[in-house]
């Protein structure tokens, strides 16, 4: 698959940082039976390619690596099994990096002058981050005049309460969210919950 095609896999990319590796398959199984196969684990824990490796292992499972900054962690990414890889921002590093990654990038950017140094480097698929920060709706709809070819999956800040507005910009294919996997659903590991919480956001994306 592509990045644009991944991208339009769900409405909603979940941002997942997985603590016990015991949870990685149900937690995916609960997410993927809720509507949304595109799953990003962060590398913000020590086992996040371990649980990579195990969520990718589950039927419909779309497994990608988030918060990559350094040029090094595609290629551990890639063995655990990652099919796309997303980063908060971009260096020089990174960006050299990202051709030779052998899997889809999708980069975060928060400002127009990033945005036009991806589109350079053959981006037009980015990651707006963090996007309330960033100016939210707001800042998409003004970006979306000077740079009518560049689509958007903003992430941080996006919540179910703001989560259509965003979902209705032409210019953006999905948003990210941390919020279908909350910490306390995670220890009591209540996997119908987690469902519960894709379907709603799928069925909100629909209305």
């Amino acid at each position: 698959m592509n990045l644009e095609q991944i991208m339009r896999a769900g409405p909603v990319i979940p941002v997942l940082k997985v603590d016990d590796v015991e949870m990685a398959i149900p937690l995916a199984k609960a997410l993927v039976e809720g509507g949304l196969p595109v799953l990003e684990v962060t590398l913000r824990t020590g086992n996040a390619l371990e649980v990579i490796s195990a969520m990718s292992e589950v039927k419909g499972a779309i497994v990608g690596v988030g918060t990559v900054t350094r040029a090094d962690q595609f290629a551990q990414a890639r063995q655990a099994g990652s099919r796309f890889a997303v980063t908060p921002g971009l260096t020089p590093a990174l960006l050299e990096a990202a051709p030779q990654a052998g899997l889809p990038v999708l980069p975060g950017v928060m400002t127009p002058s990033e945005l036009i140094e991806a589109n350079e480097h053959g981006f037009e698929l980015l990651k707006l981050f963090p996007a309330e920060v960033a100016g939210g709706v707001a800042m998409l709809k003004s970006l979306a005049g000077p740079f009518a070819d560049i689509g958007f999956c903003p992430t941080g800040g996006v919540s179910p309460g703001n989560m259509a507005d965003y979902l209705a910009l032409p210019n953006v294919l999905c948003v990210g969210g941390s919020w279908l996997a909350p910490d306390s659903l995670l220890r009591n590991k209540d996997w119908p919950a987690i469902t519960r919480l894709a379907l709603a956001a799928v069925e909100a994306a629909r209305s």
